[in-house]
């Protein structure tokens, strides 16, 4: 993936305003901007901190007999609503990892399968009508090969986008700075290490595309 960034995104910045519980600092916005940053600000860990407490109520709600599956899922989705940036009106997530929350937009009709990570140190984007398979995984955030630089803790961050019509099979990986264009097939177990063009089926590690499928009538 490219180096970190030398300059703040503020097409990146400008995203996220309006989004609640975004942790705005000086390392916030060097994050999302994939620029190096400190992880250890006290912004960013109290953040990340709050991410766990509400992924945690999230995966840890029980569905009852005593109850109905739409009050379930309801109840659980105000819970995402709270802990995500943006969301469609209608999603549904078996279960998921995260490190902010804030960083992430998802689309209508989502869907997500169990064990889903999402490391959203810069912004995650995931368009309408995206379905993924159980344990796919998406990384923003990455490290610098040189030693000493981890040693201090610095960490930085590429955005990733999946657009509108895709299907992301199982055990997925997606990498920093990767964008998936509209109405992709990631086969399952791939590792996306670089954009995918629309309308694709891309597999294997690294994942590479081996047809193209034909548009909807209404794209």
């Amino acid at each position: 993936m490219a180096p970190p960034a030398t300059v703040k995104n503020e097409k990146l910045i400008d995203a996220v305003k309006g989004f609640e519980n975004v942790p705005w600092s000086e390392q916030y916005e060097r994050m999302l901007s994939g620029m190096r940053y400190d992880a250890s600000d006290p912004m960013l860990t109290a953040s990340r901190y709050r991410a766990r407490v509400l992924q945690g109520q999230y995966n840890n709600m029980l569905p009852s007999f005593d109850s109905n599956r739409d009050d379930f899922v309801a109840e659980r989705n105000e819970i995402l609503k709270s802990l995500l940036g943006k969301t469609g009106t209608e999603f549904y997530m078996e279960s998921l990892q995260v490190d902010y929350g804030c960083n992430i937009i998802i689309g209508e009709g989502f869907y997500a399968n169990y064990n889903c990570v999402i490391l959203d140190c810069s912004l995650v984007t995931i368009g309408d009508r995206v379905m993924f398979a159980p344990g796919v995984s998406i990384f923003t955030a990455t490290h610098e090969t040189d030693v000493e630089s981890r040693r201090q803790g610095i960490e930085y961050a590429a955005p990733v986008t999946i657009g509108n019509d895709c299907w992301i099979g199982g055990n997925v990986t997606i990498l920093p700075g990767v964008t998936i264009g509209d109405g992709c097939t990631i086969g399952a177990g791939s590792v996306v290490t670089k954009d995918i063009p629309a309308y694709s089926v891309a597999v294997g590690n690294p994942a590479r595309v081996v047809k193209q499928v034909e548009k909807p009538n209404d794209a």
